[in-house]
């Protein structure tokens, strides 16, 4: 009788697994999570407890780059550093359909300068969730939010050494909170992504006051030529080299309520707090090795975005709002050497114009792929140009030398 039940519970949890599918491939054990669209080659290392109720994945990555400057009216000088080095930890415990995700940083551009009365930002993600079927995904605890396609990206799975000057001055970024994503894609066939978050709005690993406001995100994914190979729509350049057109289309908005920080869930600290809209539109083509990919977004407050510290006049902060635009084109040679050309410009709202120039970035790359995004190695050559209120204006080179490599 005892051995009928172990058999029974045995195959009760096998229905129950079949369920949920974990697994891409049978070489592949990437869990499939919406929220942590992480890029990764081949399977980590994987650990399952004897009775399967318990599985973890370990990775690593780092990026290691060199930097040469030549800012107008600077001299020329060079940065050498360990850019990103991340931990990743995932899996599930008692069943596949409850599943975690950690992912640690350690190094300095990472973690950030440490402050006094400021919490030290080695925890990147945080979040468990329940996954009942594979349209649904419901998470709670820190993590990306689903804004800009981007910074939904893993740093790792770029084409160029960094994302984009707008990426930086606009995206929504990590949050803590609850998010639920309904997924529906098909490789063959119309496929839409519906996603949406309800979170603090001050950021990552906050915890030095108490918040009366919320953020509240929302995205809409459409493929209209069905869904990218391999999940072609979190990495950059067409590396699964699709044998059709492959094409996505989002939107995404958020209202931050009560913000504290200049940019919302990043930046420094505001005198005032300010209520933000951010609108994050993309788009996405692959075919054959070549990609394009475009980018706006914006952020606006219907307040004076400028704010003053009472103690003192003189001193002012603000929230940064304006629009940008990104574009992105590349082709991938069967050699996996990639060239890469990048274009953006940004826009700042008059109210802040006083504080920050109006910019353009031109960025031109080359790629050498070894195991795909997992170990690459890229050099890239940026000019960015400024424009101030008073009219004049400045030039700014660097050239970069990067490796990247992870498991």
């Amino acid at each position: 009788m005892n051995k009928l039940l172990v058999l029974l519970v045995f195959f009760c949890f096998q229905y129950s697994s079949a369920q949920v599918t974990i697994v891409r491939t049978a070489t592949d054990n990437d869990l499939k999570l919406s929220a942590l669209p992480y890029y990764s080659f081949g399977s980590g290392l994987g650990l399952t407890s004897p009775d399967s109720l318990f599985k973890l994945n370990i990775r690593f990555r780092m990026q290691n780059r060199v930097t040469y400057y030549d800012r107008e009216g600077e001299e020329p000088a060079y940065d050498g550093q360990i850019r990103r080095l991340r931990l990743r930890l995932d899996g599930y415990v008692g069943s596949p359909k409850f599943l975690y995700a950690i992912q640690l940083s350690f190094a300095p551009g990472d973690v950030g300068e440490i402050r006094d009365g400021e919490n030290i930002n080695i925890i990147r993600d945080a979040i468990v969730f329940y996954r009942p079927n594979k349209h649904w995904n419901i998470g709670f605890g820190q993590t990306k939010l689903p804004g800009n396609r981007q910074r939904i990206n893993s740093s790792g799975a770029l084409q160029l050494t960094d994302r984009t000057i707008n990426n930086a001055r606009f995206t929504i970024d990590r949050d803590f909170g609850f998010q639920v994503h309904n997924l529906n894609e098909y490789l063959d066939k119309f496929s839409y992504n519906f996603k949406g978050a309800i979170s603090s709005g001050e950021g990552r690993n906050v915890t030095n006051s108490d918040d009366n406001g919320v953020a509240l995100t929302g995205k809409v994914e459409l493929f209209p030529l069905g869904a990218f190979i391999k999940d072609g729509s979190y990495f950059e350049g067409d590396l699964a080299r699709e044998q059709t057109p492959k094409i996505m289309v989002s939107g995404a908005f958020q209202q931050n309520n009560n913000a504290r920080r200049t940019q919302g869930q990043l930046g420094a600290d505001l005198y005032e707090q300010r209520t933000m809209q951010s609108v994050f539109v993309d788009a996405m083509l692959k075919y054959k090795g070549f990609a394009l990919m475009s980018a706006y977004m914006t952020r606006s407050t219907s307040e004076n975005a400028v704010t003053f510290n009472p103690a003192n006049a003189l001193e002012s902060n603000y929230v940064f709002t304006g629009e940008g635009f990104d574009y992105q084109a590349s082709y991938l040679f069967p050699s996996e050497y990639e060239v890469i050309g990048r274009f953006s410009t940004q826009k700042i709202n008059e109210d802040i114009r006083v504080f920050v120039p109006h910019q353009k970035q031109y960025s031109l790359g080359l790629t050498k792929y070894i195991r795909e995004h997992a170990f690459k190695i890229q050099v890239e050559v940026t000019r960015d140009e400024f424009d101030y209120w008073d009219g004049t204006g400045k030039e700014d080179w660097y050239v970069r030398f990067q490796i990247e490599i992870g498991i």
